[in-house]
């Protein structure tokens, strides 16, 4: 069954989500295992964090932004209710994180005792934020319960679109994945709806 247009995410949105995603998983890949990177990455690759969180806070910005002045295409009308609270609460959770993570990260680092460098990928420094060493060590944990809650919301996110693309076999995932649709009709043959 063809999916209409209006069904589809716009072009822009699916930007935006495909390249905030990728650079969520490397940073929180970055975030959890950054003593292993030590010998592979400067750092650890925490300027690389750093930069990549500064990065998905303008990208989420932008996004949020984008999502206000544009209607994103409605959930299937045989969605369940609590599929669709679900949906909408995972949503804008998903939004308040990409904005909250990168922040509580440029206050730790902003407030650390031993201020480190802060740089998007080295071509130009990023001021830090006016705040002390109390709001630093508050950024900090909030930080690491914050990516923690993050890298639960994605599994989340990825189990569901799985969900609805292998076991419900419908259209939802291919909303968002250009791949699964040619000439507005899904590309595995299946019959949909």
């Amino acid at each position: 069954m063809p999916i209409a247009r209006s069904r589809r995410y716009s072009t822009v949105a699916i930007g935006f989500h495909w390249t905030i995603a990728a650079l969520v998983i490397a940073n929180l890949a970055i975030g959890f295992f950054h003593d292993a990177l030590a010998g592979t990455l400067p750092g650890g690759g925490m300027p690389m964090h750093k930069a990549i969180g500064m990065t998905v806070l303008a990208l989420s910005i932008a996004r949020v932004a984008w999502r206000m002045s544009h209607r994103p295409p409605p959930l299937p009308a045989d969605t369940a209710g609590w599929e669709k609270g679900m949906a909408h609460a995972t949503h804008w959770t998903l939004y308040l994180l990409l904005l909250a993570l990168p922040l509580t990260g440029w206050l730790m680092v902003s407030g650390a005792e031993m201020r480190r460098p802060l740089t998007w990928f080295g071509l130009f420094d990023i001021p830090y934020l006016p705040v002390g060493t109390q709001a630093g060590a508050l950024g900090g944990g909030a930080h690491g319960l914050l990516g923690l809650t993050m890298a639960a919301l994605v599994a989340l996110h990825i189990a569901a679109a799985l969900r609805h693309h292998l076991i419900l076999r419908d259209d939802i995932m291919a909303r968002m994945v250009p791949a699964l649709m040619r000439d507005g009709k899904m590309t595995d043959g299946v019959r949909r709806g």
